[in-house]
């Protein structure tokens, strides 16, 4: 990218887009003039808001004397403002400068995965603004002048975060998670969940997410059955020093507070080194919240819970302990202790068209749905829509599925498993409902929601017995 010289180089993206790795890779230290390293010298560090007026003070000093000199200056600060842009552009044309913005064009993804391996991230909600922003930028720029050039950036700098780079990995791949709803552990439940984690690691599955119920469902077991608490077996989970990511799928927002939530989540992402997620819904299941004194109010103010559940999560995750008064929640205070390593996703379950998606798209990374090709082509395109009512990039929410499946190793098991499984349901239905088939025939069904843009599979094996049906079904783990 050739440079006119002198010029007013004036950097325009959102947080984490390489602003600055690019300007210490073309100019020399002297040239650059960062907001964010004068934060550092008139405040307390580079993310001292409070030190912006003295900071922004300085960089219009710097770019007057530089263009009165007829020296080139790079300005380092987000350059979204059209006020300050048009200040410096007009010093830098009185002085016979070039006017040159230099756009960085770099996925959200990336932008979201470089800022969480930041020691102080930009919280979640600013650079999302930041990143709205960006689609009108462009045009702005043209209108006032500027000789635009465009630095596009899809693949992502080096970071110093597993984490992050796992992030960054996920964000753009398509993965396998195995969901555990049944626990026939025996004698040793202990034993048995670090079998079959270990399996499902070696197996090459993503994570592992549990099941959060309080007696277990019908549609997986008997009432008597065991359904472990999640977060304490998480944490047991978190212990074996694996690679997988760990989380619920999904938590109730009737059975805890919010705030109990947030906690219980950002202490598993602290003990796995920043992979936990957090999958929560709006529960639906009067029966286990009778029998432990829960309320279980009516749909809508369920989704209400849920709503707020979610704002207070993240207001609560994010860095500071300031107050925070936001849509639907005021807190006097955010102070949680441990932070989240860096992003940690939160996954609206259901497919509910009217609220739950749209719950997903304001406040989600991810919603997770149940159904075949066509539902989930449906409810995606349902949640792109909401993302363009609350102005969120259709990139920033991911679609996720949970898989319920049969998986036989040739067509007499599958057709024996169906037997033993389908219960009072006539074979047939059951098998649809469940996929029935060999690896093969569940690997493309697979690739299927891969194309049609689903980041993640969650699957779960209605008849897991322990760590040999996770080595059997191991060719759909590893993508």
């Amino acid at each position: 990218m050739q440079i006119p010289d002198p010029a007013l180089v004036l950097l325009v993206g959102a947080s984490g887009s390489g602003k600055s790795t690019w300007a210490a890779a073309h100019h020399r230290d002297l040239e650059v003039v960062s907001s964010d390293a004068l934060r550092a010298i008139v405040g307390s560090g580079t993310a001292d808001l409070d030190a912006s007026e003295d900071a922004f003070r300085i960089v219009d000093q710097v770019v007057e004397g530089r263009c009165r000199r007829g020296l080139t200056v790079v300005v380092d600060t987000l350059g979204l403002d059209p006020v300050r842009r048009t200040a410096w552009a007009t010093l830098a044309r009185q002085a016979g400068l070039a006017t040159v913005a230099v756009v960085f064009d770099t996925p959200a993804v990336v932008c979201r995965t470089r800022n969480a391996a930041r020691d102080r991230p930009v919280p979640a909600s600013v650079l999302s603004t930041q990143l709205a922003r960006m689609r009108e930028v462009r045009a702005e720029l043209d209108a006032e002048g500027w000789d635009v050039r465009v630095v596009s950036s899809d693949e992502p700098l080096p970071v110093v975060s597993t984490a992050a780079e796992r992030a960054i990995k996920d964000a753009t791949g398509s993965r396998v998670m195995l969901q555990l709803s049944r626990f026939p552990w025996g004698e040793d439940p202990l034993a048995w969940l670090r079998e079959v984690a270990l399996a499902a690691d070696e197996a090459g599955f993503a994570g592992i997410a549990l099941m959060d119920h309080l007696i277990q469902i019908p549609q997986v077991g008997r009432a008597w059955d065991s359904i472990p608490e999640p977060w304490v077996t998480l944490g047991a989970l978190a212990a074996l020093g694996t690679e997988l990511e760990l989380g619920t799928l999904c938590t109730p927002a009737t059975f805890r507070a919010p705030g109990i939530i947030a906690s219980s989540a950002a202490t598993l992402d602290v003990l796995t080194g920043g992979r936990a997620f957090c999958g929560l819904g709006a529960g639906w299941w009067e029966r286990e919240h009778a029998a432990y004194g829960l309320d279980f109010p009516p749909t809508s103010r369920r989704l209400d819970d849920l709503e707020l559940a979610a704002e207070t999560m993240r207001a609560l995750w994010a860095p500071g302990t300031k107050a925070y008064a936001g849509e639907r929640v005021s807190l006097p205070e955010t102070t949680c202790y441990p932070r989240p390593v860096g992003a940690l996703p939160l996954i609206i379950g259901g497919g509910g068209e009217r609220r739950t998606l749209r719950i997903a798209a304001r406040w989600g990374d991810a919603c997770n749905v149940i159904g075949d090709l066509e539902t989930v082509r449906r409810k995606a395109a349902v949640l792109r829509r909401h993302c363009d009512e609350v102005g969120r990039p259709h990139d920033e929410v991911a679609v996720t599925v949970l898989d319920i499946a049969v998986v036989g190793s040739d067509r007499d098991d599958t057709w024996a498993r169906v037997e033993r499984l389908r219960g009072r349901s006539r074979a047939a239905d059951y098998a649809a409902r469940h996929h029935a088939g060999e690896v093969a025939a569940h690997r493309e069904r697979h690739d299927r929601l891969f194309e049609e843009g689903v980041s993640t599979v969650f699957l779960a094996l209605p008849d897991l017995e322990g760590a040999p049906d996770l080595h059997r079904v191991a060719a759909l783990a590893r993508r």
